[in-house]
Protein backbone atom coordinates (compact mmCIF):
# COMPACT_ATOMS: atom_id res chain seq x y z
CA UNK A 1 0.00 0.00 0.00
CA UNK A 2 2.77 2.46 0.67
CA UNK A 3 4.76 1.68 -2.27
CA UNK A 4 5.57 4.47 -4.28
CA UNK A 5 7.63 3.09 -7.14
CA UNK A 6 6.65 4.32 -10.62
CA UNK A 7 8.07 2.77 -13.70
CA UNK A 8 10.04 5.28 -16.23
CA UNK A 9 7.41 5.16 -18.99
CA UNK A 10 4.55 6.72 -17.03
CA UNK A 11 7.13 9.78 -15.46
CA UNK A 12 7.43 12.85 -17.32
CA UNK A 13 10.56 15.14 -17.50
CA UNK A 14 11.62 17.39 -15.22
CA UNK A 15 11.15 20.78 -16.91
CA UNK A 16 7.70 19.81 -16.66
CA UNK A 17 7.39 20.85 -13.11
CA UNK A 18 7.76 24.45 -13.83
CA UNK A 19 4.27 24.25 -15.61
CA UNK A 20 2.44 21.90 -13.62
CA UNK A 21 3.20 24.57 -10.81
CA UNK A 22 2.71 27.61 -12.78
CA UNK A 23 -0.64 26.42 -14.43
CA UNK A 24 -2.04 25.30 -11.15
CA UNK A 25 -1.15 28.35 -9.50
CA UNK A 26 -3.24 30.37 -12.20
CA UNK A 27 -6.90 29.69 -12.18
CA UNK A 28 -10.20 31.24 -10.55
CA UNK A 29 -7.54 33.22 -7.89
CA UNK A 30 -6.42 35.52 -11.06
CA UNK A 31 -9.75 36.67 -12.09
CA UNK A 32 -10.53 38.21 -8.60
CA UNK A 33 -8.00 38.78 -6.65
CA UNK A 34 -7.36 42.20 -6.78
CA UNK A 35 -10.43 43.12 -5.39
CA UNK A 36 -10.27 41.08 -2.13
CA UNK A 37 -6.37 42.81 -2.08
CA UNK A 38 -7.96 46.10 -2.44
CA UNK A 39 -10.20 45.93 0.55
CA UNK A 40 -7.61 45.28 2.80
CA UNK A 41 -4.43 46.70 1.38
CA UNK A 42 -5.37 49.71 -1.42
CA UNK A 43 -2.00 50.87 -2.74
CA UNK A 44 0.04 48.56 -0.85
CA UNK A 45 -0.77 45.27 -1.89
CA UNK A 46 1.94 44.35 -4.22
CA UNK A 47 4.01 44.27 -0.94
CA UNK A 48 1.00 41.40 0.01
CA UNK A 49 1.88 39.93 -3.01
CA UNK A 50 5.83 39.80 -2.90
CA UNK A 51 5.34 37.87 0.55
CA UNK A 52 3.02 35.81 -0.34
CA UNK A 53 5.77 34.86 -3.28
CA UNK A 54 7.77 34.26 -0.42
CA UNK A 55 6.23 31.88 1.82
CA UNK A 56 5.22 29.75 -1.73
CA UNK A 57 9.34 29.32 -2.01
CA UNK A 58 10.06 28.81 1.20
CA UNK A 59 6.98 25.97 1.28
CA UNK A 60 8.02 24.73 -1.80
CA UNK A 61 11.92 24.15 -0.24
CA UNK A 62 10.10 22.84 2.88
CA UNK A 63 8.40 19.58 0.51
CA UNK A 64 11.75 18.90 -1.35
CA UNK A 65 13.43 18.89 1.94
CA UNK A 66 10.50 16.26 2.93
CA UNK A 67 11.46 14.11 -0.38
CA UNK A 68 14.78 13.97 0.39
CA UNK A 69 14.28 12.67 3.66
CA UNK A 70 11.47 10.53 2.73
CA UNK A 71 11.45 9.77 -1.47
CA UNK A 72 7.87 9.05 -2.41
CA UNK A 73 4.55 11.36 -2.05
CA UNK A 74 2.62 12.81 1.06
CA UNK A 75 1.11 9.94 2.06
CA UNK A 76 4.69 7.72 2.39
CA UNK A 77 5.60 11.41 4.21
CA UNK A 78 2.58 10.91 6.82
CA UNK A 79 2.84 6.93 7.29
CA UNK A 80 6.89 7.35 7.93
CA UNK A 81 6.89 10.29 10.51
CA UNK A 82 3.33 9.35 12.19
CA UNK A 83 2.82 5.36 11.49
CA UNK A 84 0.21 4.28 9.74
CA UNK A 85 -2.97 5.11 11.36
CA UNK A 86 -2.02 8.27 12.18
CA UNK A 87 -0.26 8.94 8.77
CA UNK A 88 -3.26 7.49 7.95
CA UNK A 89 -5.43 10.31 8.66
CA UNK A 90 -3.62 13.29 7.57
CA UNK A 91 -2.92 11.78 4.13
CA UNK A 92 -6.97 11.68 4.32
CA UNK A 93 -6.88 15.44 5.30
CA UNK A 94 -5.17 16.01 2.36
CA UNK A 95 -7.37 14.03 0.11
CA UNK A 96 -10.36 15.48 1.27
CA UNK A 97 -8.53 18.90 0.53
CA UNK A 98 -7.52 18.27 -2.89
CA UNK A 99 -10.91 17.49 -4.26
CA UNK A 100 -12.62 20.05 -2.44
CA UNK A 101 -10.23 22.21 -3.91
CA UNK A 102 -11.18 20.96 -7.72
CA UNK A 103 -14.67 20.57 -6.96
CA UNK A 104 -14.41 24.50 -5.86
CA UNK A 105 -12.66 25.32 -9.27
CA UNK A 106 -15.22 23.60 -11.17
CA UNK A 107 -18.07 25.25 -9.49
CA UNK A 108 -16.19 28.60 -9.75
CA UNK A 109 -16.34 28.45 -13.14
CA UNK A 110 -19.74 27.12 -14.06
CA UNK A 111 -20.83 30.42 -11.82
CA UNK A 112 -18.36 32.54 -14.07
CA UNK A 113 -20.22 30.62 -17.11
CA UNK A 114 -23.75 31.43 -16.06
CA UNK A 115 -23.12 35.31 -14.66
CA UNK A 116 -21.35 36.25 -18.25
CA UNK A 117 -22.73 33.77 -21.24
CA UNK A 118 -24.96 31.26 -20.22
CA UNK A 119 -27.53 32.47 -17.40
CA UNK A 120 -30.01 29.77 -18.40
CA UNK A 121 -28.19 26.61 -18.64
CA UNK A 122 -28.73 24.43 -15.59
CA UNK A 123 -25.05 23.95 -13.47
CA UNK A 124 -25.44 20.03 -14.06
CA UNK A 125 -25.13 20.12 -18.22
CA UNK A 126 -21.53 22.29 -17.73
CA UNK A 127 -20.46 19.73 -14.74
CA UNK A 128 -21.34 16.52 -16.75
CA UNK A 129 -19.12 18.20 -19.54
CA UNK A 130 -16.20 19.16 -17.55
CA UNK A 131 -16.44 16.09 -16.06
CA UNK A 132 -16.41 13.58 -18.60
CA UNK A 133 -13.22 15.37 -19.99
CA UNK A 134 -11.50 15.43 -16.30
CA UNK A 135 -12.17 11.27 -16.53
CA UNK A 136 -11.15 10.93 -19.96
CA UNK A 137 -7.90 12.82 -19.47
CA UNK A 138 -7.22 11.38 -15.76
CA UNK A 139 -7.55 7.57 -17.28
CA UNK A 140 -5.05 8.75 -20.21
CA UNK A 141 -2.40 8.73 -16.93
CA UNK A 142 -0.33 11.52 -15.35
CA UNK A 143 1.64 11.84 -18.81
CA UNK A 144 -1.81 13.18 -20.26
CA UNK A 145 -2.53 14.82 -17.04
CA UNK A 146 1.19 16.86 -18.03
CA UNK A 147 0.69 17.18 -22.18
CA UNK A 148 -3.13 19.30 -21.16
CA UNK A 149 -1.09 21.49 -18.52
CA UNK A 150 1.59 22.33 -20.99
CA UNK A 151 -0.49 22.54 -23.67
CA UNK A 152 -3.28 24.98 -21.97
CA UNK A 153 -0.59 26.96 -20.54
CA UNK A 154 1.29 27.66 -23.73
CA UNK A 155 -2.30 28.26 -25.56
CA UNK A 156 -3.22 31.20 -23.03
CA UNK A 157 -0.38 33.28 -22.66
CA UNK A 158 -1.64 35.43 -25.56
CA UNK A 159 -4.81 36.43 -22.87
CA UNK A 160 -1.96 38.86 -21.52
CA UNK A 161 -2.90 40.92 -24.84
CA UNK A 162 -6.03 42.21 -22.55
CA UNK A 163 -4.41 44.21 -19.75
CA UNK A 164 -1.32 45.76 -21.88
CA UNK A 165 -4.25 46.70 -23.92
CA UNK A 166 -5.89 48.41 -21.21
CA UNK A 167 -2.77 50.53 -20.15
CA UNK A 168 -3.31 53.21 -22.58
CA UNK A 169 -6.56 54.06 -20.25
CA UNK A 170 -3.70 53.51 -16.89
CA UNK A 171 -3.32 56.32 -14.06
CA UNK A 172 -0.43 55.31 -12.68
CA UNK A 173 -1.13 58.12 -9.72
CA UNK A 174 -3.73 55.45 -8.19
CA UNK A 175 -1.02 53.51 -7.62
CA UNK A 176 -0.05 56.02 -4.95
CA UNK A 177 0.83 56.69 -1.95
CA UNK A 178 2.88 53.61 -0.85
CA UNK A 179 3.83 52.30 2.71
CA UNK A 180 0.46 53.63 3.92
CA UNK A 181 -0.99 50.67 5.65
CA UNK A 182 -0.01 49.00 9.24
CA UNK A 183 1.91 45.58 8.79
CA UNK A 184 -1.63 43.90 10.35
CA UNK A 185 -2.75 44.63 7.30
CA UNK A 186 -0.13 43.78 5.11
CA UNK A 187 0.09 40.64 6.34
CA UNK A 188 -3.99 39.97 5.72
CA UNK A 189 -3.43 40.71 2.26
CA UNK A 190 -0.80 38.29 1.98
CA UNK A 191 -3.18 35.31 2.97
CA UNK A 192 -5.87 37.17 0.83
CA UNK A 193 -2.97 36.62 -2.09
CA UNK A 194 -1.73 33.25 -0.92
CA UNK A 195 -5.27 31.77 -1.54
CA UNK A 196 -4.93 33.00 -5.22
CA UNK A 197 -1.05 31.18 -5.59
CA UNK A 198 -2.32 27.52 -4.15
CA UNK A 199 -1.37 24.80 -6.31
CA UNK A 200 2.48 24.42 -5.65
CA UNK A 201 1.33 21.61 -3.25
CA UNK A 202 0.33 19.23 -5.94
CA UNK A 203 3.74 18.39 -5.85
CA UNK A 204 3.46 16.48 -2.95
CA UNK A 205 1.41 13.87 -4.73
CA UNK A 206 2.48 14.26 -8.28
CA UNK A 207 6.45 14.04 -6.97
CA UNK A 208 7.16 10.31 -7.37
CA UNK A 209 6.08 10.82 -11.37
CA UNK A 210 8.78 13.13 -12.10
CA UNK A 211 11.95 11.74 -13.55
CA UNK A 212 14.92 13.13 -11.51
CA UNK A 213 12.56 14.85 -9.19
CA UNK A 214 15.15 15.27 -6.01
CA UNK A 215 16.71 17.97 -9.24
CA UNK A 216 13.85 19.69 -9.96
CA UNK A 217 13.68 21.97 -7.20
CA UNK A 218 14.70 25.10 -9.43
CA UNK A 219 11.77 24.28 -12.26
CA UNK A 220 9.14 24.46 -8.97
CA UNK A 221 10.64 28.03 -7.58
CA UNK A 222 10.87 29.29 -11.31
CA UNK A 223 6.51 27.89 -11.72
CA UNK A 224 6.29 29.59 -8.42
CA UNK A 225 8.86 32.78 -9.58
CA UNK A 226 6.44 33.00 -12.88
CA UNK A 227 2.96 33.12 -10.66
CA UNK A 228 4.17 35.71 -8.62
CA UNK A 229 5.25 38.42 -11.74
CA UNK A 230 2.35 37.77 -13.20
CA UNK A 231 0.28 38.70 -10.57
CA UNK A 232 2.15 41.66 -9.49
CA UNK A 233 1.52 42.48 -13.40
CA UNK A 234 -2.20 42.11 -13.31
CA UNK A 235 -2.21 43.73 -9.74
CA UNK A 236 -0.78 46.91 -11.59
CA UNK A 237 -2.73 47.08 -14.25
CA UNK A 238 -5.54 46.71 -12.47
CA UNK A 239 -4.90 49.34 -9.92
CA UNK A 240 -4.16 51.55 -12.36
CA UNK A 241 -6.92 50.98 -14.35
CA UNK A 242 -9.90 51.46 -11.84
CA UNK A 243 -10.25 53.56 -9.32
CA UNK A 244 -9.95 52.14 -5.35
CA UNK A 245 -13.97 52.48 -4.39
CA UNK A 246 -14.46 50.90 -7.82
CA UNK A 247 -12.06 48.14 -7.53
CA UNK A 248 -13.39 47.18 -4.61
CA UNK A 249 -16.85 46.47 -5.88
CA UNK A 250 -15.83 44.75 -9.23
CA UNK A 251 -16.28 41.38 -9.11
CA UNK A 252 -13.90 39.55 -11.71
CA UNK A 253 -11.60 42.45 -12.19
CA UNK A 254 -9.32 40.78 -14.51
CA UNK A 255 -12.31 39.52 -16.67
CA UNK A 256 -13.79 43.22 -16.54
CA UNK A 257 -11.21 44.56 -18.71
CA UNK A 258 -11.76 42.82 -21.43
CA UNK A 259 -15.36 44.45 -21.72
CA UNK A 260 -13.12 47.30 -23.15
CA UNK A 261 -11.52 45.70 -26.20
CA UNK A 262 -13.50 46.99 -29.39
CA UNK A 263 -12.63 45.16 -32.63
CA UNK A 264 -14.06 45.72 -35.40
CA UNK A 265 -15.04 41.95 -36.05
CA UNK A 266 -16.29 41.33 -32.54
CA UNK A 267 -18.83 43.70 -30.09
CA UNK A 268 -18.56 41.31 -27.09
CA UNK A 269 -14.70 40.20 -26.64
CA UNK A 270 -15.50 39.22 -22.82
CA UNK A 271 -16.93 36.25 -24.37
CA UNK A 272 -13.82 35.09 -26.20
CA UNK A 273 -11.73 35.65 -22.99
CA UNK A 274 -14.43 33.65 -20.56
CA UNK A 275 -14.82 30.66 -23.04
CA UNK A 276 -10.82 30.72 -23.55
CA UNK A 277 -10.71 30.56 -19.68
CA UNK A 278 -11.73 27.17 -19.91
CA UNK A 279 -8.40 26.52 -21.34
CA UNK A 280 -6.62 27.86 -18.36
CA UNK A 281 -8.63 26.36 -16.01
CA UNK A 282 -9.22 22.37 -17.11
CA UNK A 283 -5.42 21.78 -15.11
CA UNK A 284 -6.64 23.50 -12.29
CA UNK A 285 -9.84 20.77 -12.50
CA UNK A 286 -7.86 18.12 -13.47
CA UNK A 287 -4.72 17.91 -11.19
CA UNK A 288 -6.47 18.35 -7.64
CA UNK A 289 -8.85 15.51 -8.55
CA UNK A 290 -5.99 13.41 -9.70
CA UNK A 291 -4.30 13.68 -6.73
CA UNK A 292 -7.59 12.78 -4.52
CA UNK A 293 -8.06 10.08 -6.25
CA UNK A 294 -4.37 8.62 -6.69
CA UNK A 295 -4.51 9.19 -3.09
CA UNK A 296 -7.07 6.79 -2.48
CA UNK A 297 -5.64 4.46 -4.82
CA UNK A 298 -2.89 5.21 -2.30
CA UNK A 299 -4.84 4.54 0.72
CA UNK A 300 -7.05 1.83 0.21
CA UNK A 301 -5.43 0.11 -2.92
CA UNK A 302 -8.40 0.32 -5.02
CA UNK A 303 -8.02 1.48 -9.10
CA UNK A 304 -7.89 4.54 -9.38
CA UNK A 305 -11.09 5.04 -11.71
CA UNK A 306 -13.71 3.85 -8.51
CA UNK A 307 -13.06 7.02 -6.01
CA UNK A 308 -12.67 9.07 -9.21
CA UNK A 309 -16.66 7.82 -10.14
CA UNK A 310 -17.10 8.86 -7.00
CA UNK A 311 -15.77 12.17 -6.56
CA UNK A 312 -17.66 12.63 -10.36
CA UNK A 313 -20.75 11.79 -8.95
CA UNK A 314 -20.82 13.55 -5.72
CA UNK A 315 -20.01 16.76 -7.91
CA UNK A 316 -23.07 16.14 -10.21
CA UNK A 317 -24.74 15.55 -7.59
CA UNK A 318 -24.41 19.21 -5.74
CA UNK A 319 -24.62 20.93 -8.92
CA UNK A 320 -28.25 19.05 -9.34
CA UNK A 321 -29.57 19.85 -5.98
CA UNK A 322 -27.53 23.20 -5.13
CA UNK A 323 -27.60 26.35 -6.73
CA UNK A 324 -23.58 26.88 -8.35
CA UNK A 325 -23.33 30.12 -6.39
CA UNK A 326 -24.88 28.55 -3.21
CA UNK A 327 -22.58 25.78 -3.35
CA UNK A 328 -19.50 27.50 -4.38
CA UNK A 329 -20.51 30.09 -0.77
CA UNK A 330 -20.36 27.18 0.78
CA UNK A 331 -16.89 25.55 -0.46
CA UNK A 332 -15.11 28.78 -0.07
CA UNK A 333 -16.40 29.11 3.47
CA UNK A 334 -14.78 25.67 3.94
CA UNK A 335 -11.63 26.27 2.04
CA UNK A 336 -10.57 29.75 2.23
CA UNK A 337 -9.81 29.99 5.71
CA UNK A 338 -8.33 27.07 6.46
CA UNK A 339 -6.10 25.72 3.71
CA UNK A 340 -3.25 28.34 3.34
CA UNK A 341 -3.19 28.21 7.67
CA UNK A 342 -3.31 24.17 6.92
CA UNK A 343 -0.07 24.16 4.67
CA UNK A 344 1.86 26.84 6.37
CA UNK A 345 1.28 25.16 9.82
CA UNK A 346 1.59 21.29 8.63
CA UNK A 347 4.73 21.09 5.93
CA UNK A 348 7.10 23.01 8.30
CA UNK A 349 5.80 20.64 11.22
CA UNK A 350 5.79 17.50 9.07
CA UNK A 351 9.32 18.82 8.25
CA UNK A 352 10.66 18.94 11.82
CA UNK A 353 9.23 15.39 13.06
CA UNK A 354 11.00 13.93 9.95
CA UNK A 355 14.24 15.83 10.41
CA UNK A 356 13.79 15.13 14.32
CA UNK A 357 13.09 10.97 13.61
CA UNK A 358 16.60 11.11 11.07
CA UNK A 359 18.45 12.62 13.55
CA UNK A 360 17.68 9.57 16.40
CA UNK A 361 18.79 7.56 13.13
CA UNK A 362 22.30 8.92 13.24
CA UNK A 363 22.48 8.94 16.47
Amino acid sequence: MNQTIVNDKYKVSPFYVFFLVHSMQIGLGVLSFQRDLAKVTGTDGWISIILAGLIVHILIWVIYKIFSMVPGDIISANNHAFGKWMGNFFSLLFILYFFVLGMTIIIGYINILHVWMFDEVPSWMFALVFLILIYYIISGGFRSVTGITFLSLIASYWLLFIPLYTLKFAYFTDLLPIFNHTLLEIMKGTRTTSLSMLGFEMILMFYPFIKNAEKTQKYAHGGALATTLLILFIYFVSKAFYSQSLLVLTLWPTLTLSSIIELPFIQRFEYITVSWWALVIIPNMVIPLWAASRGVKRLFNVQQKYPLWAMSIIILLINIFLFDFEALDILNKLINPYSVSFLVLYLPFLFIILSIKNLRKRL
